[in-house]
């Protein structure tokens, strides 16, 4: 007998458990994935037009402004108005606040959480744009979130790709079974936000898997697994859409409010 449609196969569960990923192809047909791509520059438009009134500050020389609800992230070059990410921004449209519920998302969640009734945590836009878009260094999401939710080992996250990600234009890279070691030391004298990311003597680099994809199709990954991504060199988009999710009815991360999944 085959695996339900959006249950965990037990090839998913023990990449998930061995690798801390698995990738489902061909998700989202090409016509959501258009509606989805309309969504998204709406919602960086209206991040970037909210960015003008919004409290804007540095951090280790890089760009942030708080606006509209999110954390908007600059690229790094100096001047530059790109925006890099946008977190939270499923609420800066109502086609990605209708996602979080896709079962499509939801079940394999519930699968890996072992959980029916599970909550969004945050979600996060990357931009990577034609020939701007930066690299992103070795990090975990753990450290980032665990002096928020300590058992931080139950907040996957889910992928979703709506363009074509290769390695020239800075696809993710994965440490394959790097979140096995849990949360690992990051740097230190690199600034504030040098403890963020993972010292490269704690893990094997050689490991890396780069993660191409086509668009409609979903990495689910574990918070603790190693990865981070190269510049986008090329003249295509590569821009992505990240959800995760925790157990039961949680608090949001940077929201004081629950978001309950698969309503």
């Amino acid at each position: 007998m085959s695996d339900p449609p959006f249950c965990l196969s037990a090839l998913e569960r023990r990449a998930y458990a061995q690798d801390g990923f698995f990738i489902r192809s061909g998700v989202f047909a090409e016509d959501e994935i258009d509606d989805i791509r309309d969504a998204v520059e709406c919602c960086a438009a209206r991040a970037s037009a909210a960015a003008a009134g919004g409290r804007t500050y540095q951090i280790d020389g890089n760009v942030y402004c708080e606006a509209s609800g999110a954390t908007i992230q600059f690229e790094h070059a100096p001047g530059t108005n790109t925006v890099r990410v946008i977190e939270p921004f499923h609420h800066l449209d109502e086609r990605i606040d209708r996602l979080i519920d896709d079962p499509r998302l939801v079940d394999p969640m519930r699968g890996l959480l072992d959980e029916v009734e599970i909550s969004l945590f945050t979600d996060k836009l990357n931009l990577k744009r034609p020939g701007a878009g930066s690299r992103f260094r070795w990090h975990q999401d753990s450290p980032y979130w665990a002096h928020f939710f300590p058992d931080v080992e139950r907040l996957p996250n889910a992928m979703l790709s709506i363009d074509d990600a290769t390695e020239v234009n800075g696809c993710l890279r994965v440490i394959r079974g790097s979140h096995r070691r849990g949360m690992l030391l990051g740097l230190e004298g690199e600034g504030r936000l040098g403890s963020l990311f993972t010292d490269p003597t704690h893990f094997d680099a050689s490991l890396q898997v780069p993660v191409v994809m086509s668009a409609g199709n979903l990495l689910f990954f574990s918070p603790s697994v190693v990865h981070g991504s190269e510049p986008n060199d090329s003249t295509e988009q590569r821009r992505a859409l990240i959800f995760t999710y925790q157990p039961g009815a949680g608090r949001m991360f940077k929201v004081d409010a629950k978001r309950l999944a698969g309503r």
